[in-house]
């Protein structure tokens, strides 16, 4: 059973997203937010799998929320906007987002989300990608962190984390690398925790903003 916090100033929006989730067979809403203070309140007492947050919330927004959650828990959160332009789109997958949802999805999308986050994987919707691509296709964003930050993989775990980068699955690195995908699903792993990561998305972020990959090459 997937247990979750649905957090959004909208009361419509919020009990609208919190009947279509409760309603199935494998996720339960344990609670509901009208704020972030409530939302961080809500994770520290019900300890969900997963927390929806809305990006922009009155008091604490959704980006603070989730950076207090995800230090002092271990679930897993999407942030949800009405506009896909948001300029925050960056700084939440930096708080620890593993996904991030447009408002007008779809409820069979909506539900498959949370599912997907919850299995551990990382989502985001094609236009939020886009978005991300973006950001550091545009800007410098390389040397945020230092490179030897990165000291601590091997050099088949720091291929591993350029080839996430790239946006390749598993089985892709494992095809890359003449390993199998339990090795590749391994290796992901290691990168993670060595890095003290949370998904994938902050490993892509891990990766260009220690220089190890470069905006524009491959």
């Amino acid at each position: 059973m997937i247990r979750m916090v649905v957090a959004d100033d909208q009361e419509l929006v919020r009990v609208g997203f919190a009947m279509i989730l409760d309603a199935q067979a494998d996720i339960e809403v344990v609670a509901e937010a009208g704020n972030g203070f409530e939302a961080v309140a809500a994770a520290r007492e019900h300890r969900p799998d997963v927390v929806l947050l809305d990006i922009r919330m009155p008091g604490l927004d959704g980006i603070e929320a989730a950076r207090i959650i995800g230090v002092e828990t271990v679930c897993r959160m999407v942030m949800l906007t009405t506009f896909d332009q948001d300029d925050h789109i960056f700084d939440a997958l930096r708080a620890g987002a593993s996904g991030f949802l447009l408002k007008d999805v779809r409820r069979d999308d909506l539900v498959h989300a949370i599912r997907v986050v919850a299995a551990g994987e990382s989502l985001l919707a094609p236009s939020v990608t886009r978005r991300l691509i973006d950001q550091f296709t545009s800007t410098d964003s390389t040397g945020l962190l230092p490179m030897e930050r990165l000291a601590v993989l091997t050099n088949r775990e720091r291929t591993t984390l350029q080839m996430l980068a790239e946006g390749k699955s598993n089985p892709e690195i494992a095809a890359a690398m003449v390993v199998s995908t339990h090795t590749a699903k391994t290796h992901v792993s290691n990168v993670l925790t060595k890095l003290g990561l949370r998904d994938r998305v902050q490993a892509v972020i891990a990766a260009y903003e220690t220089g190890l990959v470069v905006p524009g090459q491959r």
